[in-house]
């Protein structure tokens, strides 16, 4: 995948003319604009989760909403659950205006902005208040428009929930888990998360997480209660810890000239929609995540570890270490305003 960073970019050298840079941007903008002769915008809006989660549910709420309100003006076309694209390509394909709206998972910013580092930063976050405090922020509402220069203008934060441990052997200490391939998002927090308990990290596409469980191409996996209940992932992992040590969150955004381009009405009410949806979305995340605890834990096909306040404080103590590897990249004004950061 070829999305811009420090270190790599699709978009133009030095070489490159402030003049052609014009001429593509004008040529995006102009491609990217809304037909008014030819029917309603269209928003393509892929995700890769079912539409039962979190972002599932939030996703068509959006769409639901749009059509009541905007419906001979907008159209949203949801595609869950990876029918269109996963994250990766979808991520390209926003920034270069081939889909207009993604929510795609915080930690796969890691290659574009050091700063979104922060959500990926282990028991940095107590809880969902916690995350919702920071994001509330002046510094995390400063983050909605840091990679919009990149092609990537955020509009809101989703919730997901808070992630958990599942692995072929019960994970009550760091010890338990050396040696075991722990399938990753892309992200290099998260693989110095795992490398600090003894862990292998596995990068790995989340559609792809089920069969690499169920094959032993891969022994475990961190997620929220109601991934492990919409992939399944409990059928092919007889533990799970719950250890609340991680948030997953998503960064809805669209294509910066995409939403330029739109008129000044519809974007104004598209922005409202994107608000209350959120506010809504973000509340329920909690519960949902409670519910599909429940159902994993009813089917019998995976025991729950549960820890103890001395077994917790060994993780938080295993990856502690994390915060001072990537803090100063983040930034300190990022971690003073989260709330743990502020008592380091």
């Amino acid at each position: 995948m070829n999305i811009p960073n420090s270190n790599q970019s699709r978009w133009p050298d030095a070489g490159f003319t402030a003049l052609a840079l014009a001429v593509v941007f004008s040529i995006l903008l102009a491609a990217c604009a809304p037909d008014k002769e030819s029917g309603p915008i269209v928003i393509k809006f892929p995700h890769v989760t079912a539409p039962g989660t979190p972002k599932g549910q939030a996703a068509e709420r959006l769409r639901q909403l749009v059509d009541q309100r905007l419906g001979s003006k907008v159209k949203v076309e949801v595609y869950p659950s990876s029918q269109l694209m996963n994250d990766d390509d979808s991520l390209e394909a926003l920034a270069f205006g081939e889909i207009q709206m993604i929510a795609v998972s915080l930690s796969k910013f890691d290659r574009i902005t050091a700063k979104f580092q922060v959500f990926d930063l282990p028991f940095l976050f107590k809880d969902l208040k916690a995350v919702e405090e920071f994001q509330a922020s002046e510094a995390g509402h400063k983050l909605l428009h840091v990679i919009a220069d990149k092609g990537f203008l955020g509009l809101a934060f989703w919730h997901n929930g808070m992630k958990q441990f599942s692995a072929p052997v019960p994970l009550h200490s760091p010890a338990d888990a050396v040696g075991l391939k722990f399938r990753i998002m892309e992200s290099d927090v998260l693989q110095a998360q795992i490398q600090a308990i003894g862990g292998v990290p596995q990068k790995m596409a989340f559609d792809e997480v089920y069969q690499a469980l169920q094959s032993g191409a891969i022994d475990a996996q961190e997620n929220t209660w109601s991934n492990i209940w919409s992939q399944k992932f409990y059928e092919v992992q007889p533990y799970t810890t719950e250890s609340n040590h991680g948030y997953l969150g998503y960064l809805v955004a669209v294509n910066p000239q995409f939403w330029a381009g739109l008129p000044d009405d519809i974007r104004t009410q598209l922005e409202a929609i994107v608000a209350e949806v959120t506010t809504e979305a973000n509340a329920q995340a909690f519960e949902i995540n409670q519910q599909d605890r429940a159902r994993v834990l009813e089917t019998g096909q995976t025991t729950l570890v549960e820890l103890s306040e001395e077994e917790l404080d060994s993780w938080r103590a295993a990856m502690r270490p994390v915060w001072d590897q990537f803090a100063p990249a983040i930034s300190e004004d990022i971690m003073q305003a989260t709330p743990a950061g502020r008592s380091r």
